[in-house]
């Protein structure tokens, strides 16, 4: 049975290239890069060479960069050593925020760590601006956690807007990256950001490793403790090869980058197209359609309502399409996307899927997962 992965915005498939970069490094390089001996030190010499590729990749330094084992310890990091090594008592996210910022401000806020306020949202979810400057003018020297691009509905945030506001009101400003990086071409240099993150396995890289970049303005206390490794910031042994592969796959995607962002915009305007030709009231949740204005790889599609919309993912896994009905970190359970929950007129009786696009995906997987979910409609309308 064919088989069509559409949910790239969860993980992507690792590059090959990438996976001959780290073989080497699973097999003859095993050194521990902590012994000062030339096992050690050949393993040391290349985990520096990967740091020093992000941090040119990004236009900063590489001691602005601390590798980790994903989005969400970078997350966390940022988060709570921020709060902790500055003695921040307020914060300020918002509603639609990846579970890894959301959890934790909640958390710290029952414990009466932080008090913690959720700027508005508009209808398409995006951040009010507006908003965001009173409560920065009420609570100066906040931590504001805002991600870049939305993993569900696609929205992207004015980094540099926010930025300034940060800046202004002398604010931490923490940004999830997680879903741009790899994606967007982020100079950190010119960005007025504290704290970014990123994970390989979303740019075609291993899963289990990430980074996280601390602008030198700032020194804050590890997250987690145990030994020297990252320059005293992060205890425990380094994920060698899952190190060497995050530098690589962001090096092979700042290389193919217009070349990918073209395919991969093609892909979802002929899904918008065709969906519209096959599916009569069909929606899209936040901007995700707007390709000028919204995160490339994902397109979150609003249904109509019919008796199927609970099993709508079900169905098209049953036809060999993986999809996501939110964010993949809260697949399997039976709680509705928060995202999708939190955006004004949502109606929950349409079926909602998010759809995401990477350069491996073709036209005709596109056509192949749009007629099949028209077929699994047309279906549903014979038997009503």
């Amino acid at each position: 049975m064919q088989r069509v992965y559409l949910d790239n915005a969860a993980t992507t498939r690792l590059d090959p290239e990438v996976l001959e970069a780290m073989l080497p490094w699973m097999t003859d390089n095993f050194g521990n890069p902590s012994s000062i001996h030339g096992h050690g030190r050949i393993v040391r010499s290349a985990i520096e060479k990967a740091r020093k590729t992000v941090a040119t990749l990004l236009n900063t330094s590489p001691s602005e960069i601390f590798f980790t084992s994903g989005g969400t310890e970078a997350d966390n990091t940022a988060i709570r050593s921020a709060i902790e090594t500055y003695g921040l008592t307020h914060a300020i996210t918002s509603p639609l925020e990846h579970h890894a910022v959301l959890h934790t401000l909640q958390h710290l806020a029952q414990q009466d760590t932080i008090r913690l306020s959720l700027v508005r949202i508009d209808a398409k979810g995006n951040v009010d601006l507006t908003h965001l400057e009173e409560l920065l003018r009420t609570h100066p020297r906040s931590l504001v956690s805002l991600m870049h691009g939305n993993n569900e509905i696609g929205n992207l945030l004015d980094l540099d807007a926010v930025g300034a506001l940060c800046n202004q009101y002398d604010a931490i400003f923490h940004c999830d990256t997680v879903q741009t990086m790899g994606h967007f071409r982020h100079n950190l240099q010119a960005l007025k950001t504290d704290f970014i993150v990123g994970a390989a396995h979303k740019f075609h890289g291993p899963k289990g490793v990430g980074f996280l970049y601390v602008n030198a303005n700032n020194r804050i206390h590890p997250f987690i403790y145990g030994g020297a490794q990252e320059r005293n910031m992060r205890g425990g042994t380094e994920n060698v090869y899952g190190i060497i592969g995050l530098a690589k796959a962001l090096e092979i995607a700042y290389r193919d980058m217009d070349e990918h962002r073209r395919h991969i915009e093609s892909l979802k305007q002929r899904m918008i197209d065709r969906l519209h030709e096959k599916i009569e009231d069909v929606r899209f949740n936040g901007n995700s359609a707007d390709l000028s204005n919204s995160l490339y790889t994902v397109l979150s599609v609003s249904l109509p309502p019919s008796d199927i919309s609970d099993m709508l993912l079900f169905n098209l896994d049953i036809a060999g399409i993986s999809a996501s009905g939110g964010s993949a970190c809260s697949s399997g359970t039976n709680v509705g996307s928060h995202v999708l929950s939190a955006l004004p007129g949502i109606d929950p009786d349409r079926g909602n899927i998010r759809f995401s696009f990477g350069k491996y995906n073709t036209a005709e997987e596109i056509d192949f997962a749009v007629d099949t979910l028209a077929g699994i409609y047309q279906k549903e309308a014979k038997l009503a």
